[in-house]
């Protein structure tokens, strides 16, 4: 993290001595967008209760991305990861990563001091507030106090204050009655009299006033006053049950509409932390073993859909891949890995041709026509490390061209659905490349990588009646461009594909024709595939998955090969 106005902690620093609120705080965290995009870096900025973030901070005048108000955020350090905060607000949900756990500590002890510090009611807002209510308060004080008698009190009291003022207000009118009827009277006996009583008064003024008229007048509205006003109580009072009841119907039916927000909220909740990063592949996930299964099995389901949608809207271009001769593939190569290359394929022809017949270990899981597919079911350390082997037969190809199309990188993407991206990281010869690959997320399992040599062979028969064994093997190596990184998990493969050819003798003198010829078909996997993914949800994918791939693979062969010459 690199903060632009400090690495706040909480300290007097990261308050401003004038106003007495935090500063503005901004850096760069790690924010998890996505289960496709992971972990980016992102600017966040923290001022006023606010905590924002921007793609950078060179683009902080395009706006922010995103914003949360702190009020009533919860700020959760992660159990296991020492860099780890969670910000949530609501159904809203933050994952953020410091460089480090010091700067982590940094940034909660920041967000919890504006959040204390920028809500209404703290000891900072009170201080703003109050000299202003004071001024207020002095200036009117009997409107703040009528004003504030008038808070908090229930119905009952509220009738029982009217009441009070009505009774007030009656003396008062009495009492004023009294004094107009007095001033009535003395104005009628003797004028010398009324000014003895009224010293101050002037003559004239009072000459011109009825006092007797204006009496009955403030008697009559007064008395229309008290009426209405009584009028008013007997009717509050009178229709304080009703009230009272449809306030508990109303009480009732919040009370239910709350409880059924809470109940959606924490629904929404479990969505949207589902595909946080808490619920993916990895050593502490919270997702279960078979919601685990049934998300793999959706996304799988989804990538088939998106495929035969591509397949029946693609046009496949036809490819002039040349061909070496057959010789080349003969030879054993002069690279640096050209002893490790002749080790495995040595390997694969004494132990991937053997029968399975008898032996216990291996199981069939899948049957389909000429295919047949075995596994062997072994663990390390709970990482699944099955040897799968699968048997076919395919009419109308050779050994050669189904190894050739496998081999080749030029239509890899032709007949690979699975795969994302890849590049020949060197050349070692003709017939040996090293690739480097990603393949397709399928979430919620980490993304995988893998760095492999493929090397394409020929093997000559020993026996005249034996067919030629065309191979191509597939093995994990290491190499300085193609180092693993944080973004896949990096698994090891030990893959061949084995075929044999078989010619049936055409009738009299015809030539040899597709119609003739079978290739025998012996792939074998050994693959680990790393990380922490379940170990049934692994061996369900691979016997879903391996079938389907060799039958994709020999109709696509045997597509591109129709009608044209037979490569032996």
């Amino acid at each position: 993290m690199s903060e632009k106005s400090s690495n706040s902690s909480g300290s007097d620093e990261d308050v401003d001595p004038e106003s007495g609120q935090p500063v503005e705080l901004g850096g760069v965290l790690s924010k998890w967008t996505n289960y496709i995009h992971g972990w980016q870096d992102r600017w966040v900025v923290l001022k006023n209760n606010t905590l924002s973030y921007y793609k950078s901070e060179d683009e902080r005048e395009y706006g922010c991305r995103g914003s949360l108000c702190l009020s009533k955020a919860i700020i959760t350090p992660h159990e296991f990861d020492e860099c780890r905060f969670d910000i949530s607000v609501n159904d809203s949900v933050w994952y953020l990563r410091a460089e480090d756990p010091e700067h982590r500590l940094q940034w909660i002890d920041s967000i919890e001091l504006h959040k204390a510090e920028s809500g209404y009611g703290s000891e900072s807002s009170l201080r703003r507030h109050g000299s202003m209510l004071s001024l207020t308060s002095a200036a009117s004080g009997f409107s703040a106090t009528s004003t504030s008698s008038f808070k908090g009190h229930s119905l009952p009291e509220k009738l029982a204050e009217m009441e009070t003022f009505r009774d007030i207000l009656c003396r008062q009118v009495d009492t004023l009655q009294k004094y107009f009827d007095s001033c009535a009277d003395g104005v009628s006996k003797d004028e010398f009299q009324r000014d003895r009583v009224f010293p101050a008064a002037n003559p004239k003024g009072m000459n011109g006033i009825d006092f007797k008229g204006e009496a009955i007048t403030f008697k009559a509205t007064t008395a229309g006053i008290l009426s209405t006003l009584s009028h008013c109580i007997e009717l509050m009072v009178k229709r304080e049950d009703s009230w009272q009841k449809r306030l508990d119907k109303e009480l009732e039916k919040r009370r239910r509409v709350e409880d059924a927000y809470k109940l959606a909220l924490s629904e929404l909740k479990k969505k949207s932390h589902y595909g946080g990063p808490d619920y993916e592949e990895g050593p502490n996930s919270l997702i279960k073993e078979d919601e685990f299964f049934d998300a793999v099995e959706a996304a799988l389901d989804r990538q088939d859909k998106i495929e035969e949608q591509c397949q029946s809207d693609k046009v496949r271009k036809p490819r002039l891949t040349p061909v070496p001769p057959g010789d080349t593939y003969s030879t054993i190569g002069t690279h640096r890995f050209a002893e490790q290359v002749e080790e495995v394929v040595q390997n694969h022809m004494t132990y991937s041709l053997q029968d399975m017949g008898g032996d216990a270990n291996w199981q069939l899981v899948v049957e389909e026509g000429e295919m047949k597919v075995y596994r062997r079911e072994v663990e390390e350390n709970g990482i699944v490390l099955d040897p799968l082997k699968a048997t076919h037969a395919v009419k109308g190809v050779t050994g050669h061209e189904l190894c050739h199309y496998f081999w080749d990188t030029d239509v890899r993407n032709d007949w690979e659905t699975t795969i994302e991206n890849f590049n020949v990281v060197e050349a070692l010869s003709d017939n040996a490349v090293i690739v480097y690959q990603t393949h397709k997320r399928v979430w919620p399992a980490s993304q995988r990588d893998v760095l492999y040599l493929s090397a394409i062979r020929k093997i000559l028969a020993t026996n005249e009646s034996d067919p030629d064994t065309w191979l191509v093997c597939n093995f994990s190596v290491d190499h300085n461009n193609a180092q693993p990184t944080n973004r896949c998990v990096r698994a090891k493969i030990n893959v061949a594909m084995i075929c044999q050819t078989l010619v049936s003798p055409p009738e009299g003198n015809k030539e040899i024709s597709r119609d003739n010829i079978l290739c025998k078909i012996t792939y074998v996997a050994n693959v680990n595939p790393g990380g922490w993914a379940p170990a049934s949800v692994l061996r369900a994918v691979a016997k879903r998955e391996y079938p389907k791939f060799l039958k994709r693979f020999t109709g696509y062969v045997q597509e591109k090969t129709s009608g044209k010459p037979i490569l032996f």
